[in-house]
């Protein structure tokens, strides 16, 4: 049943629809806790799984057979895949995009740019790969990292979080990810809450002070110098503003960005 409240997020903020073609649907429960879960409930987001087997033409429902031209493991079969895309496309016109190891590796940039579809189709391969012939029905590949998994489920639940958490009205306040790390560039600035003191270890003195401005300036600073100490790669490249050139210098600590 459709609710007011419903109707009202979904006018208000519009939906997107990520449907997720794999093995193990199962594996996708996950997205029925926590915030995804809420948003799924509150109707900002639809996350649907489909069956690859329940399209192969097998009829013991396999979907994979051995390669052509030999070789160790199985490959998945372009007929179940092709067939299974071309019936989420029914209800589904968003760029399909495979979890493999050859894809461009996922970053925030790409989540930021993902985020604003109104549509998605992530296809998990497993076994030895897929079928070449599949890649004429793909848009896209994505790969989490230079590392092996068991299967393109495992990559695809922080993908879809990762896209997820940045459509407006997921989160409750859209500023919370905007300090987040990778948001613009840097990491995130350490975090305190009660108590003051734990084990002799104090929450710094300026987060306690009430000076709004001072505890901008000291985040900003400690955002900088992690980004310089733990991802010396990003702080090469970022942009740095002449205000956060200031901060520097006051807090004085960091080597110049360009004697890096």
């Amino acid at each position: 049943m459709i609710t007011q409240s419903l109707l009202f997020n979904l006018y208000r903020y519009g939906t997107m629809r990520i449907s997720i073609l794999t093995l193990f649907p199962e594996m996708f429960e996950i997205f029925k806790h926590s915030i995804i879960g809420k948003a799924v409930a509150s109707g900002k987001l639809i996350i649907d799984t489909l069956d690859i087997r329940d399209f192969t033409e097998n009829k013991h429902r396999k979907v994979d057979d051995y390669p052509y031209g030999g070789g160790a493991g199985m490959v998945m079969a372009v007929q179940p895949i092709a067939d299974c895309i071309r019936h989420v496309k029914k209800d589904n016109n968003g760029k399909v995009i495979f979890l493999g190891p050859k894809g461009r590796t996922f970053n925030h940039e790409i989540a930021k740019e993902l985020s604003k579809e109104e549509n998605l189709i992530f296809l998990c391969g497993h076994y030895e790969g897929i079928d070449e012939r599949a890649f004429n029905y793909i848009d896209m590949e994505l790969s989490l990292g230079d590392f092996v998994l068991t299967g393109g489920e495992a990559a695809c639940i922080p993908i879809v979080d990762s896209i997820s958490r940045l459509i407006p009205g997921v989160l409750s306040n859209d500023e919370s990810f905007k300090d987040e790390s990778f948001y613009e560039g840097l990491l995130e600035y350490p975090q305190y809450t009660r108590p003051p003191v734990y084990e002799g270890m104090e929450v710094p003195e300026v987060l306690l002070s009430g000076h709004h401005e001072n505890i901008r300036q000291w985040r900003k600073y400690k955002a900088l110098k992690a980004t310089h100490e733990k991802r010396p790669d990003l702080y090469r490249l970022y942009n740095m503003s002449e205000k956060e050139k200031k901060i520097l210098k006051k807090y004085g600590e960091l080597e110049d960005k360009n004697k890096l």
